[in-house]
């Protein structure tokens, strides 16, 4: 039987975690199940770093962006010695299983830890990248994707009015799915991800053949993984002559409030999280599928995640 449990936060952080963290601690306790909040992740787990959490642990954070328990990379978990300090700790205090709020790369961590010392994980998808296989939306992408549309309908505004051409960094090293989003619903003329090939001379014959036809704006958006926006605004101007600026959003899109649809999966799948553990379920991520909440193997969501890339890009450059 499970009596006590502790979650944690681990890797990028991503709007709707707290929100997450609320659901899972409200909802344990309500079953009269003890909840360990860890900090700082798997380095909390290594280093002791943990307190008991109650109903008013939580009061007044579903609004907020980020994660209260902090967050980090951590190589040390990547080690024996790291690992055994860890599953030291869970014995220490009692812990009879864990609920890991992260993405793909938290629950490989979390799927290895099972396989090794046996404590029930249950994964909850937290990413900006919307990278985790065998769901269709993480914790967190909703609200990046519209701090990255403001920003650029705010470009759209200065690029029309100064008839240039704005190449956007936006986040997503490996995966494109924000490009990809942002760059349709911001009525972009270009994107470039990492799991596309571009070419960028057919890009800059595209922009000179609109420029003829009288259209003195263009903004392409670029995911971090597949280019600079510093380098390809560059390579735009020298080979078209035309003034090109790059704009590097970054960090922002981490931040904010998250939104309704960022708070709510954090709030149902933190409830399903807390069922799942205490059902007997280990060593897989809950999410939402088709409009239900799934249940799926650590390793299947850690592999890569396949997105209907040419039919978006078709739409994006039909809409052009």
């Amino acid at each position: 039987m499970i009596k006590r449990i502790a979650v944690l936060t681990t890797g990028g952080d991503a709007p709707g975690m707290n929100a997450a963290i609320r659901a899972v601690v409200r909802c344990a306790v309500s079953k009269k199940v003890e909840v360990m909040g860890v900090f700082r992740g798997w380095w909390g787990l290594i280093n002791d770093e943990m307190k008991p959490f109650d109903h008013r642990s939580v009061s007044g954070i579903i609004n907020q962006g980020g994660t209260i328990l902090k967050t980090g990379r951590c190589p040390e978990f990547k080690t024996r010695e790291g690992q055994e300090r860890a599953f030291a700790n869970i014995k220490k205090n009692n812990i009879d299983g864990l609920i890991v709020i992260g993405g793909n790369g938290s629950f490989e961590a979390a799927h290895l830890f099972y396989e090794r010392y046996k404590v029930p994980c249950v994964g909850i998808p937290a990413s900006i990248d919307n990278d985790v296989n065998g769901i269709d939306y993480t914790i967190g992408v909703d609200t990046a994707i519209n701090t990255a549309l403001a920003a650029i309908d705010n470009i759209r505004d200065t690029a029309t009015s100064m008839e240039r051409i704005f190449v956007v960094e936006v986040m997503g090293r490996d995966c494109g799915f924000i490009a990809l989003a942002v760059a349709l619903a911001g009525g972009c003329e270009e994107v470039i991800i990492p799991e596309r090939k571009f070419d960028l001379g057919a890009i800059c014959h595209d922009i000179v053949e609109a420029n003829l036809r009288g259209k003195m704006s263009w903004i392409l958006v670029v995911a971090e993984g597949a280019g600079q926006a510093v380098d390809i605004s560059k390579k735009i101007t020298e080979m078209t002559s035309l003034e090109t600026r790059p704009v590097i959003l970054g960090h922002v899109q981490r931040g904010g409030r998250p939104t309704a649809v960022s708070r709510d999966l954090g709030l149902r799948l933190g409830q399903a999280a807390v069922d799942s553990l205490l059902s007997g379920v280990a060593d897989k991520a809950v999410g939402f599928h088709g409009g239900k909440v799934v249940e799926v193997d650590f390793t299947t969501a850690i592999q890569k995640k396949e997105l209907k890339i040419d039919t978006w890009y078709n739409l994006i450059k039909t809409l052009t």
